[in-house]
């Protein structure tokens, strides 16, 4: 997220999702964005309470109502999470020259331990798929092992909302 979080534009929010303990909502705003932090984990968001720039919220993401709706965002982070009926909610919110930043398990990753189940592993090119489908720009796609923080089988795509 690093190499590629400085392309979403200063101004507008940013959205975490499924943000966990804040790594990101925090470095974020840290460098000057608002940054709207959402997860299910009550204790994650409670965490993040008094950060300075960051709107932290407990919601439900995989629920029948989609609870961000109306929301528009220059900046979407996701990390270490995958609920494939709401990406093209997801996808929604980023507003014309907002920056996408996805990055996740993918396909193999049961080798190396959890998430293992494959609706929650990505299919390879899969996150390429699903930002072009979306209308979205690639600025750049990872994808395969990697033994940083853990040896794992990850993806990842940063793409603009032209």
């Amino acid at each position: 997220m690093v190499l590629h979080g400085e392309r979403i534009p200063a101004t507008g929010a940013v959205l975490d999702l499924a943000c966990g303990s804040g790594r990101h909502a925090r470095w974020l705003a840290a460098r000057g964005y608002a940054v709207h932090a959402v997860d299910r984990d009550a204790a994650a968001i409670a965490a993040l309470a008094g950060v300075p720039g960051v709107e932290a919220r407990q919601l439900d993401l995989e629920g029948d109502a989609w609870p961000l709706t109306g929301r528009c965002y220059t900046g979407i982070v996701v990390t270490n999470y995958l609920w494939r009926p709401r990406l093209p909610d997801l996808l929604a919110l980023l507003a014309p020259g907002g920056v996408l930043i996805y990055e996740t398990f993918m396909c193999g990753n049961e080798t190396y331990g959890k998430p293992s189940n494959p609706d929650f592993l990505l299919r390879p090119g899969e996150l390429r798929e699903i930002a072009a489908a979306a209308g979205l720009r690639e600025v750049a796609f990872e994808e395969g092992y990697t033994d940083r923080p853990k040896p794992a089988m990850r993806q990842a795509v940063c793409a603009v909302r032209d």
